[in-house]
């Protein structure tokens, strides 16, 4: 009784839509509308008419009295050679037109790329972006269906897979080495949101701005990159064997070794200079002769500062004397 009293009223037919709403099928008692219903669709919508799946008649933002003539479509649809004056059957669906900020993106699994530097690379990827409806026929068609509604949490997983595919093919083009991507962020943003703007454009879904936040690799490839990153920055070996010499010494210097301390320290110095010398293709550079009266002089600033016994001393400056020819 009470919804065929309510049937006899003009219906009020709007969408107070919420955020992440794309798309609101009007629940309608028996899919029928008044003669004379009043439509009203706010900026940033726009309200269709479907009869059995096809789409009929649009109407923009404004208020609009349904009748016959301004439903020139449905009606020459519905064989109707006059105007009806009573309640007609049809889907009514509002869809918005604003855009749909904030879809978090990222890739599931490694994507494998040609490297110009590296070769084969299996890099990840993080970011975001943002999208609109664009076309209203492909998105109620593939997208919408016989659903009630639509709305960008339902969408996400779907939208993310076409990202994926987009970001594979955008990055094994793009033709930048992976030491340049953070210098080319902005171009190689611009060229994966052409393959995702294509990807959309199926479900009637522009891109409105793709970012990429992070690109990476894998932990382990990773590691390596560090350690040879590590390696360049040592640069010449020799210096790096003198430092090290000296940083034995000044460690032995404050132990109870003494000079045996300080002997063990630069021979471990040295070996580790040669060690890496050799693992890097490089000839190990030669220790020049020490003169016997000036490693004497050094080894007494030693006892000077405490870090030689004068025991020790006499017995190094023995054999450095025995020497000299």
């Amino acid at each position: 009784m009470f919804d065929f009293l309510r049937k006899q009223f003009v219906d009020v037919i709007e969408w107070l839509e919420q955020p992440g709403d794309i798309a609101w099928r009007v629940p309608f008692a028996d899919h029928e509308i008044q003669h004379g219903a009043q439509l009203t669709v706010r900026e940033g919508q726009i309200a269709a008419f479907l009869n059995e799946g096809t789409l009929a008649d649009y109407f923009g933002p404004g208020v609009h009295t349904i009748e016959t003539a301004n439903l020139p479509l449905l009606t020459n649809l519905m064989n109707w050679d006059k105007g009806f004056k009573s309640p007609f059957k049809s889907d009514v669906v509002f869809f918005s037109l604003k855009e749909q900020p904030g879809l978090k993106w990222g890739t599931a699994q490694p994507v494998t790329v040609r490297d110009a530097e590296f070769g084969a690379l299996r890099l990840r990827a993080f970011g975001s972006c943002s999208y609109r409806l664009n076309e209203v026929a492909p998105f109620a068609s593939r997208v919408l269906g016989t659903m009630p509604g639509v709305t960008a949490a339902s969408l996400e997983p779907q939208l993310r897979a076409a990202i994926q595919t987009s970001l594979a093919a955008a990055l094994g083009s793009s033709g930048i080495a992976f030491l340049d991507l953070a210098a080319n962020q902005q171009a190689l943003s611009d060229r994966i949101k052409a393959e995702v703007d294509k990807a959309f454009a199926q479900w009637g879904l522009t891109c409105l701005s793709f970012y990429v936040e992070s690109i990476s690799l894998p932990d382990e490839v990773q590691a390596h990159l560090d350690k040879a990153s590590s390696m360049r920055v040592l640069g010449d070996l020799g210096t790096y064997t003198r430092f090290q010499a000296a940083e034995a010494i000044e460690q032995a210097a404050g132990n109870d070794g003494g000079m045996a301390g300080i002997g063990a320290g630069m021979a471990a110095a040295t070996a580790l200079g040669g060690a890496m010398a050799q693992g890097l293709g490089a000839a190990p550079a030669a220790t020049p002769a020490e003169d016997p009266v000036a490693m004497i002089e050094k080894l007494h600033k030693l006892v000077t500062i405490g870090a030689l016994s004068q025991e020790e001393f006499d017995a190094k400056k023995a054999e450095l004397l025995g020497r000299i020819r």
